[in-house]
């Protein structure tokens, strides 16, 4: 390709074709350097739209202590004739991730979830250097965000955008801490918006980016052109466990939502139509005679009291939309009621006996039966149990979460944490607060929870 002699001032298409050039690494004559400035015109770069940006960046380290047991060790006999110990082995885990300061004034750290799950010690260094210690304001496992609060002691804050605005084809830039080697930048573009059904079964509306998102990525900033954040960075798909050029970011104004709710009320309240439904299959649709209908979400079970009740949906309707937008699946209901608010007036298009019929209904918050610790047990005193999440259910993890835990409390000091789900007590399988309830009525000597944490399961004892 020969090399072209610009002489003239450059057009807005030229400097945009140029922005692109830079953006991808690509150099338009082979063997020569671009100047760092055309007819007394400076090249684009992001640079100065960076500086503003990076102090906002900070690093997260975060530790989990587990102490763990084998069941087996709980027998004297069996720990004299190994000569084994009877004192619970302390694992420690280890996380690294990103985050970034949305709120210099109150010390306010957006990041994901899955870096500070369970943690027990959370370390923040900022831009300068520093580091310091953490406070977790609040977490959501189903949209994979926390909120944290550090000392707001000389702190820079990210402006945020309006993620609604963004579209496809759209600069983006992802900062973070990849692999620990210290505050990375990579660039891209929007590729998609709103996706959904990107493996589990939480809370999705992703911004889909070919910017480079690598272990250590997660919970920083995707930022515009501006330097405005308009979204989190969260999880990539990758077959091979490296980049691929497909990466998610959790929008701007859901990520600002979840943390609104979470300051305030210390979770978030999300509205739910109250159903019980499964994906349409072939056999499904023929049982129910539904000819023509290939996609959908089958209600097999209204509960009692919930808006879906009150609208009049009965078991056997098909739901095909929600509030305007198409409802493909029974995972896409339930994220399309997790991104609706509490109170909030949807349309329900439900296919009845192959006949479409719209129904009106108002969504309220999923109402999940509490238990206190110290009513159940005095080991448990200080920790307060729910009902597993919808979004847990579909996943097929069944029991009870730790909805809150006093760090001076028993358990805590044995290894619980909040966000555990408990699936057995004594290797004995819950279902729900109920099971739990009952299996501690029965006053057992010891308690063996088996928790899943994250990807993990493993066995707890409380003493």
């Amino acid at each position: 390709m020969p090399c072209t002699r610009l002489d003239r001032q450059p057009t807005p298409a030229a400097t945009a074709l140029a922005l692109s050039l830079a953006l991808g690494g690509l150099i338009p004559c082979a063997g020569a350097a671009l100047p760092p400035a055309i007819e007394g015109q400076a090249l684009p770069s992001l640079a100065p739209m960076l500086e503003h940006v990076t102090p906002a960046v900070v690093n997260i380290n975060s530790k989990t202590r587990v102490r763990v047991q084998n069941p087996l060790l709980d027998d004297p006999m069996f720990r004299r004739f190994f000569g084994m110990p009877g004192t619970p082995r302390e694992q420690v885990q280890q996380s690294l991730g990103s985050g970034v300061v949305v709120d210099a004034t109150k010390g306010y750290v957006l990041t994901n979830n899955h870096v500070v799950e369970g943690a027990d010690d959370i370390s923040v260094t900022v831009a300068d250097g520093h580091t310091v210690k953490a406070k977790v304001l609040g977490t959501d496992p189903d949209s994979d965000l926390a909120v944290l609060q550090i000392p707001p002691d000389k702190l820079t804050a990210l402006p945020v955008a309006d993620s609604s605005k963004l579209r496809v084809g759209d600069f983006v830039v992802a900062v973070g801490e990849p692999f620990g080697l210290g505050q990375t930048v990579t660039s891209g573009i929007v590729s998609a918006l709103g996706r959904m059904g990107i493996g589990g079964s939480g809370v999705q509306n992703f911004i889909q980016t070919d910017a480079s998102i690598n272990p250590g990525n997660s919970g920083g900033p995707l930022v515009n052109l501006r330097g405005e954040l308009v979204g989190i960075n969260s999880m990539i798909f990758s077959p091979s466990g490296g980049n691929v050029g497909i990466g998610f970011a959790i929008p701007s104004n859901l990520a600002m939502d979840v943390m609104r709710q979470l300051i305030q009320f210390g979770e978030v309240k999300r509205g739910a139509l109250g159903v019980d439904t499964q994906d349409v299959t072939p056999e499904l649709a023929h049982m129910l005679g539904l000819t023509d209908v290939t996609r959908g979400a089958v209600v097999t079970r209204v509960r009692a009291g919930s808006p879906a009740e009150a609208a009049g949906i009965k078991p056997g309707d098909v739901i095909v939309s929600l509030g305007g937008k198409v409802v493909a699946s029974d995972q896409e209901l339930h994220n399309l009621e997790g991104l609706g608010s509490a109170g909030a007036a949807v349309q329900v298009g439900i296919l009845r006996e192959g006949k479409p019929v719209t129904l009106n209904a108002t969504l309220k918050v999923q109402e999940l039966h509490i238990a206190r610790g110290d009513t159940l047990d005095a080991r448990l005193a200080g920790a307060t149990f729910a009902d597993s999440s919808d979004s847990l259910r579909r996943r097929g993890i069944t029991g009870v979460t730790v909805a809150r835990i006093a760090e001076t409390s028993r358990a805590f000091t044995s290894g619980l944490r909040g966000g555990d789900v408990i699936v057995a007590v004594n290797q004995r399988d819950i279902d729900n607060a109920a099971d739990f309830e009952r299996i501690l009525g029965t006053k057992p000597r010891q308690l063996v929870f088996t928790v899943v944490r994250g990807d993990g399961a493993f066995f707890l004892r409380v003493q």
